[in-house]
């Protein structure tokens, strides 16, 4: 016979795990069930970006391209896309599937979150420009509609991100693409960088390890199928056709001219003074604002005054101080020298 005490102990435990399982709320298993339906409409929306970003660019989606760019199995892509046209977001045409008007609204909201989040990251923290992409795909599934609004309106409506692609607004307006892959420009056409591809992460690194960005005016002096040389602010780079191709270029006015070249303020000798002309427009953020708090707008004479005997930082004179600058910083301000 089971006594007394043990059998009431037995049944104290059994209740107290019945309550952590089934208690409302913050039980287990409803912890469970909110964790699975929120990692189902992380993969709902993903999918809902990925069909919109095909049709954004002239193409259909199918089940492998879902599977590829959600890292799925087959079997749980058509899982997805069954979700979804059982939602009456997406529909099955000529072999491929395409977003239904609510589909498209919902992927403009995602994507209008996602690049409002990727401008902020840019503009407003330190982070590396190739984490932008990972840390927004993070957040945008957690901000809501009023919460990307707000966000929006804290940086002035931004109407593109940093890797130049337009920002849907609020109401689900978005521009149409712009440019072609550098890989088409003619031979000694001048353009301008409007668009740098941010997928696969490893090639958008790459990228930003040359110091290509939005904005740049590039000029193709030779391309081949092995090799793409090129100016770009009139420096020469040199890539490969796979990777210039994610670089989208829109052909500039015969009469437009290459910008540059620029002298780094680093490049001043002791004594030597220069012009800002420009902050690298790579350069964003709180470091951004730090260089123009410090008088370094363009038009400031700056002058090269003295040098730390390890060489770095270099103390420079500006507007009648004498501010010290590291070298990676004095790198990222563009002068014409001065005689």
């Amino acid at each position: 016979m089971t006594h007394p005490v043990i059998a009431l102990l037995t049944a104290g435990a059994a209740v107290a795990v019945a309550v952590l399982l089934l208690w409302p709320v913050r039980g287990w298993l409803w912890r469970g069930l909110r964790a699975l339906r929120a990692t189902e409409r992380v993969a709902i929306e993903d999918a809902l970006k990925h069909l919109f970003d095909f049709e954004y660019n002239g193409r259909a989606a199918n089940l492998q391209s879902v599977s590829g760019a959600l890292a799925v199995s087959g079997n749980r892509a058509a899982e997805i896309l069954a979700r979804l046209q059982a939602q009456e977001l997406v529909e099955l045409e000529g072999g491929g599937y395409r977003l239904t008007a609510e589909g498209r609204r919902y992927a403009l909201r995602i994507v209008r979150v996602h690049r409002l989040w990727e401008r902020y990251l840019s503009e407003e923290t330190g982070l590396d420009p190739a984490a932008w992409h990972n840390e927004a795909e993070r957040l945008e599934h957690t901000t809501s509609a009023a919460e990307a609004d707000a966000l929006a309106a804290r940086m002035g409506h931004p109407s593109h991100d940093p890797h130049g692609d337009p920002i849907p607004t609020a109401g689900g307006e978005i521009g149409p693409p712009r440019g072609m892959p550098l890989t088409e420009l003619a031979i000694g056409e001048l353009a301008e960088i409007v668009h740098i591809e941010d997928e696969p992460e490893a090639i958008y690194a790459q990228l930003v390890a040359e110091g290509l960005h939005p904005g740049m005016r590039v000029r193709v002096n030779e391309s081949t199928p092995r090799r793409v040389r090129f100016e770009a602010d009139a420096e020469e780079h040199v890539l490969a056709p796979v990777l210039a191709a994610n670089l989208s270029v829109l052909p500039l006015p015969q009469e437009e001219e290459m910008a540059g070249p620029f002298e780094r303020l680093s490049g001043l000798a002791i004594g030597e003074r220069g012009r800002v002309v420009a902050l690298a427009p790579a350069l964003r953020g709180a470091e951004r604002r730090r260089l123009f708090d410090l008088g370094l707008i363009p038009g400031t004479e700056v002058e090269a005054e003295l040098r730390s005997p390890g060489g770095d930082p270099t103390g420079y004179a500006i507007r009648g101080a004498v501010i010290a600058l590291r070298r990676e910083q004095a790198d990222q301000v563009q002068v014409e020298r001065l005689a």
